[in-house]
């Protein structure tokens, strides 16, 4: 009886432990973010602790480099790096840009988030 009951604690405290570590949501809402260059950007945090990216308001992934700084995400050899291309809202991007992204831009979605 003793190992049944110690084998039946042992189980709850190995089920409450895995069920413990549930993964959490990127806030859901819009980031106002300042760059260092004064430019404003906004955009939306997606995935959770392990796997996240950013992405602009209209859907174009973004990374953020070590000053602060948003770039344009592109594809190099299979692997998604930081272009060199700043960031910026949809209403101050000028035609070169657009022009750019559409070529080498990563688009993560068009529907609005929740």
């Amino acid at each position: 009886m003793k190992k049944v009951i110690a084998l039946l604690v042992l189980m709850t405290l190995i089920c409450t432990g895995v069920y413990s570590q549930r993964r959490v949501p990127a806030y859901r809402g819009v980031i106002e973010r300042v760059m260092p260059t004064s430019d404003t950007l906004h955009i939306y945090l997606r995935g959770d602790e392990w796997s996240h990216f950013s992405m602009t308001i209209d859907g174009w992934q973004v990374i953020e480099d070590d000053e602060g700084v948003f770039y344009y995400a592109t594809l190099k050899k299979g692997e998604v790096v930081a272009s060199k291309r700043v960031a910026h809202d949809t209403d101050q991007r000028r035609w070169c840009e657009r022009w750019w992204l559409k070529r080498k831009g990563i688009k993560k979605t068009t529907e609005q988030p929740e």
